[in-house]
């Protein structure tokens, strides 16, 4: 799974948001490393409205312009999740590789 997607769906997580919101938070969560355009982002949304990870949850009119929210459905939640782990999984494992690397590599110096 691509990173903006990634966040796409961990900014839905939380609330339904509309684009912009999403935006902001996946600015956000990536401490500013990612920052989506708005083609980009809806492009995105349309192909997760398909794949029926995200659903179009409301729409309002602010400003005399339509905002729509989205929301991250069951299954969603579900590859998300599953994403989640393995993310976290690969993460342990450089950690660990990380640190037989640091001890050998004080040992060679040591």
């Amino acid at each position: 799974m691509q990173e903006p997607t990634f966040l796409i769906l961990t900014a839905l997580a939380g609330e339904p948001l509309h684009g912009y919101g999403i935006i902001q938070q996946v600015a956000e969560l990536s401490a500013g490393r990612v920052t989506l355009r708005a083609g980009t982002l809806y492009g995105a949304l349309d192909r997760l409205v398909e794949q029926s990870l995200v659903a179009a949850d409301r729409e309002e009119i602010v400003d005399g312009r339509l905002r729509r929210y989205y929301r991250l459905t069951d299954e969603g939640a579900n590859v998300l999740a599953a994403e989640a782990r393995r993310l976290t999984s690969n993460a342990e494992a450089a950690v660990k590789r990380l640190r037989t690397h640091a001890r050998r590599t004080r040992l060679a110096h040591g």
